[in-house]
């Protein structure tokens, strides 16, 4: 199978970059990123685009599923319409541009919370941009529903790092849905739902994360 994955350097991205490289089910990998990424493998191509500017026309758009693990946070975005075009006109473009070519499978990294109705700004991105993929009529879809997400990320979120501190002391004693999920899983979670995709629409929750 021929997977587009966007967001392949990000913390769980690039999780679900070496896992579909290591699985024999994947034929191919297109992962288009700002900069290159350091990693050689014959089935990986790496288009390094502004994706402000993708080439919607572009041959490697044709793919048989896609993974979205783009996402930043208002801090990092700087304003609320920057973090809106990263995590959901970016995603959406994406999802639009494969489903043109034919790609029925898609599966996204979303959020706990995700709602489009939510007075939560960030909730309400998220909602909305799980909302709009499925107007879009993939054959699967499927929707991964982390929590707080607990891995090294190249860059520090002060606030994150002390949440997963008192998460991870408190772990043993919380209901599933509020503990820590590894990248890992959730990469796991992201690269079965293409390699081995069910029909119709599904959601993976945090508790399925932990």
């Amino acid at each position: 199978m021929r997977v587009l994955l966007a967001g392949a350097t990000g913390l769980v991205g690039a999780q679900v970059l070496r896992r579909l490289l290591a699985d024999a089910r994947c034929s191919a990998v297109v992962a288009p990123t700002r900069r290159p990424l350091p990693v050689v493998d014959a089935r990986l191509h790496n288009p390094v685009q502004d994706f402000a500017a993708l080439p919607l026309d572009a041959p490697w758009w044709q793919v048989d599923a896609a993974i979205c693990a783009l996402g930043s946070t208002l801090k990092q975005a700087g304003s609320r319409e920057a973090f809106r075009q990263v995590d959901h006109g970016y995603p959406l473009l994406i999802a639009r541009t494969v489903r043109a070519r034919g790609c029925a499978v898609f599966a996204l990294n979303s959020a706990m919370g995700a709602d489009a109705g939510s007075w939560f700004f960030y909730n309400r991105v998220k909602g909305e941009l799980e909302r709009d993929l499925r107007a879009l009529g993939f054959d699967a879809l499927t929707l991964v529903r982390p929590g707080l997400i607990g891995g090294e990320r190249l860059e520090k979120r002060a606030g994150e790092h002390a949440a997963l501190v008192v998460l991870s002391a408190l772990g043993p004693v919380l209901p599933k849905a509020w503990r820590i999920n590894p990248a890992e899983r959730i990469a796991g979670a992201l690269v079965e739902a293409v390699l081995a995709p069910t029909p119709g629409e599904r959601v993976v929750g945090s508790a399925a994360l932990a």
